[in-house]
């Protein structure tokens, strides 16, 4: 399609999975636009596939055999009549070849062209077009000689510390801080592998490293017909490995100079490059002096629509995903500016719910939802994208995000409470999840105040990243939950089970476990109530009601609610916390006493990147074991105690299936 004329799209082909696909089939349907999903043998029955008007089955689980196979994306497109393909985020978004494919086969595609993607997809050279630009980009080397002689010359140039970036990389992936020469060739070495694995591409680039950086973003639109424009900024300073988890808009303490300031830099960045369609042009902010008038450098331009445009839709009350339809259909974009900027209002903030423990280094974690259901929620200034329900699994395959909880206000403070409140009346249950860790992080007074920074998380990490753990009221409401779920039998007194003994007190224990102790709750049923014991702590209660899982009750006269998801092996409280209690069973304790001391298994499948120590070695508590990659990250496995190693068998480049035995670490005594 040339510039200039307009066709009309009447069916799209999403070329993506979960969040995304069902983001964009939404906006479909309002349009009367037809959908295709496109699923891999995983996802047969997931969400996006259920809810688009066509599915074109596309390969086996692995990205690489199906969600990253062009010619199975382009047949089905072609079987299925689709006269465009939307690429969402991820897998071929980003890819030109992909979008050169998508013109030579008269198919409409949604997103820049291939020469936009080209100009951004490699740091160093993106940072050379903006420096061209007039787009202040921060002090570094991004060369071609990529030895480590000349890495080491320009890393004393710019001086430590520095940040080692891979040039094809993104999502915090192929980075590394050094803050001394003495780290600098470890990581290195780090960040090309990251990046030779990640990126297929493991040249890097050096920055200089803003310690007390804030990471802006201005969501830019540009159309066939010359014209771009920003709406707004988005903050997405709070991150874990370099990955957003806040995001919100309007950026908190911004002056409209310094607004207008980036606004115009975005504009000439998305300018540089003729840039079509939707696209976020990144910014890292020095605010070691605070925000006001503090230097902000061009970091990278992502060539697509961004995990969290949510917020930006909120305060602009524009659809993002219309827009880039309508443009890549050859309207012009719908506003200039100056109508832009009169009618943004308000303030949004958007949380990742990923399946993952935050109080164990973010590890991911996989696993069915036993309860999540987004669809409940009928609230204006609440939303919650997502592409999973409950019964549907987080896989090791695919990115471990759960959805995106995202909450209005007519101001900061009102869409905080708004999203806590989103959080807290949206259970979720089955895997661990950092949940309780985004309440957290929106509930701290430096976040209330909008003192926001890249390592707000590690510099708070004692509040943020302790897990509480379970007390004695929590053992007592979780069987206060297993008695409430006991099926009700009126015309049989005998199969009442209220605890009932012949002149004897009505009594039973129910016993849980948790960190190896056993913790027991008495409980004695009376006329009307339950008195029930646990360590010091007595209570008197009554059940009053457990409809869809929400168990309310009086306890010593004051009623509340909280979540209550009963299994045969655990319980699930939500509250202000989640707390999964295990319920004790002898033969389940013995059978784990059996697995003997130290026993290191990998924590999901895998690949062994590396490994760190050999049979026979002493190690203490703490050392590094093995480096593996898992659900597309890195993480290396450490000694819990000190001892011997003894039964590594694993070795470098082999693939581990979930809870596979890779080591044993012996007492000191042991032969």
């Amino acid at each position: 399609m040339s510039n200039g004329m307009k066709t009309t799209i009447r069916k799209i082909l999403i070329a993506n999975r979960g969040e995304i696909a069902c983001r964009v089939i939404r906006t479909c349907n309002d349009q009367g636009i037809k959908t295709v999903a496109v699923y891999s043998d995983v996802d047969a029955n997931a969400q996006h596939v259920i809810q688009a008007d066509e599915a074109v089955f596309i390969g086996a689980a692995a990205a690489s055999e199906s969600y990253l196979v062009q010619d199975k994306i382009i047949d089905a497109a072609k079987r299925t009549g689709a006269d465009a393909i939307h690429p969402g985020y991820g897998f071929l978004s980003e890819n030109p070849e992909f979008a050169e494919r998508c013109e030579k086969e008269g198919i409409v595609f949604i997103g820049p062209s291939a020469a936009s993607m080209r100009a951004m997809a490699l740091k160093g050279a993106a940072k050379k077009l903006m420096e061209d630009a007039d787009v202040p980009v921060v002090p570094g080397y991004h060369g071609a000689d990529q030895s480590y002689e000349t890495m080491r010359t320009e890393a004393e140039r710019i001086g430590y510390p520095v940040l080692i970036k891979a040039v094809a990389g993104g999502g915090g992936k192929g980075m590394r801080m050094v803050y001394e020469a003495s780290e600098l060739e470890a990581a290195i070495e780090a960040a090309k592998r990251e990046g030779q694995n990640s990126f297929g591409n493991a040249e890097i680039l050096i920055e200089k490293l803003i310690q007390k950086p804030r990471h802006i973003e201005l969501q830019v639109f540009g159309d066939k017909h010359g014209n771009a424009v920003h709406l707004f900024e988005r903050d997405c300073s709070l991150q874990r490995r370099h990955q957003k988890v806040v995001e919100e808009a309007p950026a908190p303490g911004m002056s409209e100079e310094m607004r207008s300031a980036m606004g115009e830099a975005a504009i000439k960045a998305a300018k540089a490059i003729t840039y079509v369609g939707a696209g976020t042009v990144e910014f890292i902010v020095d605010v070691a002096n605070g925000l006001d008038n503090a230097p902000f450098y061009f970091m990278e331009m992502n060539t697509r629509l961004q995990v969290e445009h949510p917020v930006t839709e909120l305060i602009t009350h524009q659809d993002l995903v219309d827009w880039q339809i309508r443009i890549a259909e050859g309207h012009e974009i719908p506003f200039d500016q100056d109508d832009i900027n009169s009618f943004v209002s308000g303030h949004a903030v958007e949380v990742r719910l990923y399946a993952e423990d935050p109080y164990n280094n973010f590890s991911p974690a996989i696993g069915a939802l036993s309860v999540f259901d987004p669809y409940a929620l009928e609230n204006e200034d609440q939303r919650i994208d997502t592409g999973v329900i409950s019964g549907d699994d987080v896989s090791i395959h695919y990115d471990p995000m759960i959805a995106k909880l995202i909450a209005y206000g007519g101001d900061r403070e009102t869409a905080i409470n708004n999203l806590i409140s989103l959080i807290n009346t949206t259970p979720v249950t089955g895997l661990t999840t950092n949940r309780d860790f985004l309440i957290s992080a929106l509930d701290h007074d430096s976040f209330r105040a909008g003192d926001l920074y890249t390592g707000f998380i590690e510099d708070f990490a004692d509040t943020l990243l302790t897990k509480p753990d379970a007390n004695a009221h929590d053992y007592i409401m979780a069987a206060l939950g297993i008695i409430a779920q006991r099926p009700v039998v009126k015309d049989d007194p005998w199969s009442i089970q209220d605890n009932f003994r012949v002149n004897l007190d009505a009594a039973e224990t129910f016993r849980f476990i948790e960190n190896g102790d056993i913790k027991n709750v008495s409980v004695q049923t009376n006329t009307n109530t339950l008195t029930l014991l646990c360590d010091n702590t007595s209570v008197t209660a009554s059940i009053v009601s457990y409809i869809d899982d929400e168990l309310t009750i009086e306890l010593d006269g004051l009623r509340s609610s909280m979540f209550a998801d009963i299994q045969e092996s655990h319980v699930t409280l939500v509250g202000r916390y989640t707390h999964t209690i295990e319920r004790y069973c002898a033969e389940t304790a013995s059978a784990d006493d059996a697995d003997g001391p130290g026993a290191i298994t990998a924590p999901m499948p895998g690949k062994i990147l590396e490994i760190k120590t050999t049979n026979g070695a002493s190690v203490e508590k703490g050392d590094a074991l093995i480096v593996m990659e898992a659900m597309k990250m890195e993480q290396t496995l450490k000694a819990p105690r000190a001892g011997i190693i003894a039964g590594l068998s694993v070795k470098a480049n082999d693939q581990v299936s979930d809870g596979a035995l890779l080591l044993t670490i012996n007492d000191v005594t042991e032969e």
